[in-house]
């Protein structure tokens, strides 16, 4: 079985970001990367972007994942030129359904064609590797279904080509909400200054500061109750992500705001800290870190190759015996 995902340089990671994805990323064999072709959807620094890009990709290496498994998605060219392939399977109707093109794009006066098309390079992304688990959060559902449709209409209409993956979710990460307003999801691509998101390489002083300050409610009763309470539920929710609990079973343990936010904060930084040294000692070491990333491209562009071709032949750009 192999597994890949990918997160977009869109902003700084967040705690839900490692909680939901690269805490997951857990396969040896797997492919993770830093999806910087997908960031250029919409209006982009590049400076900023290649920062990103590299923060991003050390981060995934000091959280564990193993030299060969990690690569930046531009470095291997299979994505864009399967996707273009996927692009001629796709329809219209499909695309413009997509939740990112109906809220940044749809209506919009100089939309980028690449937010329209996207979704079909993030199905590239999927089947160029026969991925049979996508472990990813809840707002990219809709995209693994694409993939999933687009895999069938390939290989009904062209031949067997590619395996139809399957959407591995998380149970509770996925769920981690801004602490400053916990009706919305703890977002990278919010300002840097965000007083509601916990970057994962903020200094653990600003990170037990933006726990203790966190949205409640008036009321001090501790429960999980996300409609009535979105605040101490969300902060049970981090809790019990951190600490492999059940946050109704915490909710039972604690008396008042205070006492749970500190046991919050404290929990938070066992999971940052560790990333965070292990961030320092690979920024350090910039060499150690591109000869990782190049192990990781050249496996990627290795095990990427014969779908591509296969794909190719499929279709009728090349002979089989080419």
């Amino acid at each position: 079985m192999t597994s890949l995902s990918g997160i977009t340089p869109s902003g700084r990671l967040t705690l839900g970001n490692h909680l939901g994805a690269l805490r997951r990323f857990t396969d040896p064999d797997g492919f993770y990367f830093v999806a910087n072709q997908h960031a250029m959807t919409t209006k982009h620094d590049p400076r900023r972007l290649r920062t990103l890009t590299r923060e991003m990709a050390t981060l995934m290496l000091a959280a564990g994942l193993p030299p060969g498994t990690v690569f930046v998605q531009s470095d291997v060219p299979a994505h864009a030129q399967l996707a273009y392939l996927l692009e001629c399977t796709s329809y219209v109707g499909e695309l413009s359904r997509m939740i990112q093109y109906k809220e940044k794009g749809r209506g919009r006066p100089m939309t980028r064609a690449s937010l329209f098309t996207y979704p079909c390079l993030m199905a590239a992304d999927i089947l160029l590797y026969g991925t049979d688990r996508v472990p990813v959060g809840g707002d990219q559902d809709q995209h693994v279904e694409l993939a999933r449709d687009v895999a069938i209409r390939f290989n009904r209409e062209y031949g067997e080509t590619f395996v139809v993956p399957q959407l591995q979710k998380a149970a509770l990460a996925m769920r981690i909400k801004d602490l400053a307003n916990p009706t919305a999801k703890m977002s990278k691509s919010d300002e840097d200054n965000a007083v509601g998101t916990i970057r994962l390489l903020d200094p653990p002083d600003v990170i037990r500061r933006q726990v203790m300050r966190a949205v409640t409610d008036s009321d001090g009763e501790v429960r999980h109750d996300e409609e009535n309470k979105p605040g101490i539920t969300n902060l049970l929710e981090i809790l019990a992500a951190c600490t492999d609990g059940d946050p109704v079973e915490l909710a039972g343990s604690y008396e008042t705001y205070g006492a749970l936010k500190s046991d919050v904060a404290d929990a938070v930084l066992a999971v940052i800290e560790p990333l965070q040294k292990e961030y320092a000692r690979l920024a350090s070491d910039p060499g150690a870190v591109d000869a990782a990333l190049a192990q990781g491209r050249d496996r990627a562009i290795e095990a990427s190759a014969p779908r591509l071709r296969a794909a190719t032949v499929a279709m009728g750009l090349a002979g089989s015996t080419m």
